[in-house]
């Protein structure tokens, strides 16, 4: 079963059970998938649907930090409620050390040696680790990586 078909699932039982909670936020997610798709006039993969959870997780986390500095807590709990929703179709997140032994392997893929270096790591990372992490983060770790290497 692909994704997508996880997704309208879902909203299909999510609508059954009354829970109006999740069944709006399931709803913003296929509203999401369907306006790339229809944007761009393709039908998104899996890969490409990660993207759009991935875009759309940053926004509540986003939103989160806002709202807790406005003093809104109402909204920050209604915003970790979608995030927790959102979250629960993304693939495994991978823990530190495997972010890292990615990074080592795509560092000397590319022949990187030093900060000037970052993107030509940063292009492949990116495509072996969309979705399994965040990417600022990784991003982070590439910077330490070449800035060690180099330095």
């Amino acid at each position: 079963m692909s994704l997508k078909d996880q997704i309208t699932e879902d909203m299909k039982s999510a609508m059954r059970a009354k829970d109006s909670a999740r069944l709006g936020t399931i709803r913003l997610l296929l509203a999401a998938i369907k306006q790339k798709e229809v944007d761009e006039r393709i039908v998104l993969d899996d890969a490409q649907i990660n993207a759009v959870i991935d875009k759309m997780l940053k926004q509540r986390r986003d939103s989160i930090s806002q709202f807790e500095s406005a003093g809104r807590q109402d909204l920050v709990d209604a915003e970790k409620a979608e995030l927790e929703i959102l979250t629960a179709y993304m693939p495994q997140q991978l823990g530190a050390d495997e972010v890292r032994a990615v990074i080592a392997e795509v560092i000397a893929a590319v022949g990187a040696t030093g900060p000037a270096d970052m993107g030509k790591v940063m292009g492949p990372l990116k495509a072996k680790l969309a979705g399994k992490t965040d990417m600022a983060a990784a991003s982070a770790l590439v910077k330490a990586a070449l800035g060690g290497a180099g330095g």
